[in-house]
């Protein structure tokens, strides 16, 4: 059987999923929190508290297989699509993703119960973007083989001694050229960083979308979390198809003694009003 986007999305056709695919920064946001550096365990639990608190009002699931996939997937109702993180990461202690590769170990044993495959490319004007467009086309092609969707994550950075940069304009740069690549399902940067009062964020996000090949989703990463909803409401507007956000629901209760009641009372209406955001005014993925 062929699977649709249908496995990740709500009934109305948009998205409101969530990312629990973070390893070592992670680890770095427990550190920062105060609550020193975590040892595995501690990561896994949190992972799997916030699976079993917010996947039941999650239209998919973002997870990692290094970290306790086993009980995340266990954690979650069968309503919940389960997407499969399969990025090999480039990433020093503490500091940012620098570069990222397919994780053949993980490609090559896709568990049970995953509906699509998620891979996160840095995009940079560098010597490696043709190499990073042909890896882009080998993760769609795997997961087309293992009768998986493909999400792609592109990230913009500055190439090394890059003047001028202009995120915005990377952003629909990395867009026009890698969502022609046609993945099922393609997650953008949230424009303007989510700075900006309606019209502007509506005006940049509309520029991203004439970039775009078929369905798109915004993240959180770089977007203060009090601004997320509405930088999800304006890329909708302008042709969005929901989002897959990680940062802007659960942040703030890493390092709690109880996370499990901070997600309850903080996270899941996060969660919920996002859902009603994109029920409202996203374009249904397969409008796109």
């Amino acid at each position: 059987m062929t699977v649709t986007l249908n496995a990740i999305a709500r009934p109305s056709g948009a998205f409101a999923m969530v990312a629990m695919d973070q390893r070592e920064s992670l680890r770095h946001m427990f550190d920062t929190a105060g609550r020193g550096r975590p040892a595995d365990d501690v990561l896994i639990d949190f992972k799997v508290a916030v699976a079993e608190t917010l996947g039941p009002y999650a239209s998919g699931f973002l997870a990692d297989a290094q970290y306790g996939f086993d009980a995340v997937r266990a954690a979650l109702p069968s309503s919940t699509g389960l997407i499969l993180a399969v990025d090999a990461l480039d990433q020093a202690d503490g500091g940012p993703v620098e570069d990222t590769g397919l994780d053949e170990g993980v490609v090559a044993r896709i568990p049970d119960g995953v509906s699509a495959l998620k891979l996160l490319v840095i995009w940079r004007r560098d010597g490696r973007r043709e190499a990073r467009v042909a890896l882009a086309e080998r993760f769609i092609r795997v997961a087309r083989e293992h009768g998986v969707l493909s999400v792609l994550e592109p990230v913009v950075r500055a190439a090394p001694g890059e003047e001028g940069f202009d995120p915005d304009a990377a952003i629909r740069e990395a867009a026009r050229e890698l969502s022609a690549l046609r993945p099922d399902l393609y997650k953008a940067q949230v424009p303007l960083a989510g700075s900006g009062d309606e019209a502007r964020q509506r005006s940049a996000s509309a520029a991203l979308h004439d970039c775009m090949n078929g369905p798109w989703v915004v993240l959180s990463q770089g977007v203060e979390r009090d601004r997320f909803a509405d930088a999800v409401r304006a890329a909708c507007l302008e042709g969005a198809s929901g989002f897959l956000a990680g940062r802007a629901l659960w942040s703030d209760v890493v390092g709690s003694h109880d996370a499990r009641t901070e997600l309850r009372t903080r996270s899941v209406e996060r969660l919920r009003r996002l859902s009603d955001v994109v029920d409202e005014t996203a374009r249904p993925w397969s409008a796109a």
